[in-house]
């Protein structure tokens, strides 16, 4: 007979009677020891707001491989991390041609990391199952391309089920313009779930973004 649950895929579960709780400690020290930062000084933010990341040719360049390597074991601790999904997906932006001010940043993140290991995912118990998504979207924040970053979440009922950071594909001409394809990356994820969970014979009437105020 199986027991509880209570480790998969580098996720750490615990279930308690008032909800369940996830996240990737022992992930996270793993990490810290493959990079040697054991030691390194934690950090209370994954990034400084004045830092804007370009491609930095002047730079010296750095090891590759191992630039690489930390930005892929930091992209799947956004599983249960969605507080460095920004910061992250930033950096793999410049994982081609990394530089020494590229992975400056990488190694920030993980010192964050170290000082916040036991953060992650609680999932309340209860019957509330609203969905609510917000979206929001900075204005020609790459620095290469001037495109914006869109970033989404979205909530059943207390619970933080989806996130994403992305990229725009086009460069906006306004803050609305931008506002709006991050609305409309919101709204295609909440159409899924809402398909999703109508397996489940969940049923919404309606669903708002926080960005314009819409209601789909």
């Amino acid at each position: 007979m199986m027991g509880e649950l209570n480790f998969f895929l580098g996720l750490q579960i615990k279930q308690l009677k008032e909800g369940t709780f996830i996240n990737q400690a022992k992930y996270i020290r793993d990490l810290l020891k493959r990079f040697n930062m054991e030691e390194a000084k934690t950090m209370k933010t994954s990034m400084s707001s004045f830092i804007k990341l370009d491609m930095d040719e002047k730079g010296k360049s750095v090891n590759s491989t191992i630039c690489r390597g930390m930005i892929g074991s930091l992209l799947y601790l956004t599983a249960s991390r969605p507080d460095i999904m920004y910061s992250v997906c930033l950096c793999a932006r410049f994982q081609s041609c990394p530089k020494e001010s590229h992975l400056s940043v990488v190694k920030r993140i993980l010192r964050y990391l170290k000082g916040t290991m036991d953060i992650g995912l609680w999932y309340p118990k209860g019957d509330n199952f609203e969905l609510i998504g917000y979206s929001d979207a900075d204005f020609a924040g790459c620095k290469v391309e001037r495109k914006n970053t869109s970033g989404t979440c979205h909530f059943l009922g207390h619970s933080l089920v989806s996130w994403h950071s992305k990229k725009q594909n086009s460069v906006a001409l306004s803050t609305a313009e931008a506002e709006y394809i991050a609305a409309g990356l919101c709204s295609a994820q909440i159409l899924w779930v809402k398909q999703t969970l109508s397996d489940f014979n969940l049923i919404f009437e309606h669903v708002l973004c926080n960005t314009l105020g819409l209601s789909i």
